[in-house]
């Protein structure tokens, strides 16, 4: 018989590797497509993004409150535990992140297709979007770091 327990704790955590892991790709593989320049290959490279970013990080997003949540029931934790409540907390907060950054990696997608057609350069549009892109993800990282080492830890904070 599957432990109920042991099974959403691996879907939980397999779930955070994932949204963690499929984060980290994206940015890399965005950041060095857009290092080149080259309007092509970032159209092609976010095509890739916006499909990686649909299929794996959408998923995890919703399986991670479910299995949370089930976990919070099986376990027997309250809502109101203090790591319960910062890990919501900046989990909420990186989905506010993410949310707008799904947009962006449409129009950056858009946008470099669009120069690519012309043969033309990247346009002011671009980069100002891109930029955007660049630090809306690095709070959303910290804040995924932040809940890795509040879950792990379980501090009582007041």
């Amino acid at each position: 018989m599957i432990d109920l327990h042991l099974a959403l704790k691996t879907v939980h955590i397999l779930g955070a590797a994932v949204l963690f892991g499929t984060g980290l790709g994206i940015a890399f593989f965005m950041w060095m497509a857009h290092r080149t320049r080259d309007a092509a290959l970032i159209a092609q490279t976010a095509s890739t993004v916006v499909i990686a970013d649909a299929i794996f990080t959408a998923t995890a997003v919703v399986v991670q409150p479910l299995s949370g949540a089930a976990l919070i029931h099986v376990i027997g934790y309250s809502w109101h535990e203090p790591w319960i409540v910062v890990s919501l907390l900046l989990y909420v907060f990186t989905g506010l992140c993410w949310l707008p950054v799904v947009w962006i990696q449409l129009r950056l997608r858009d946008l470099a297709a669009d120069a690519a057609r012309r043969d033309a350069a990247l346009p002011a549009d671009y980069d100002r979007l891109f930029a955007i892109w660049f630090w809306l993800g690095w709070p959303a990282f910290l804040a995924m770091i932040a809940i890795f080492a509040v879950m792990i830890a379980k501090p009582q904070l007041w």
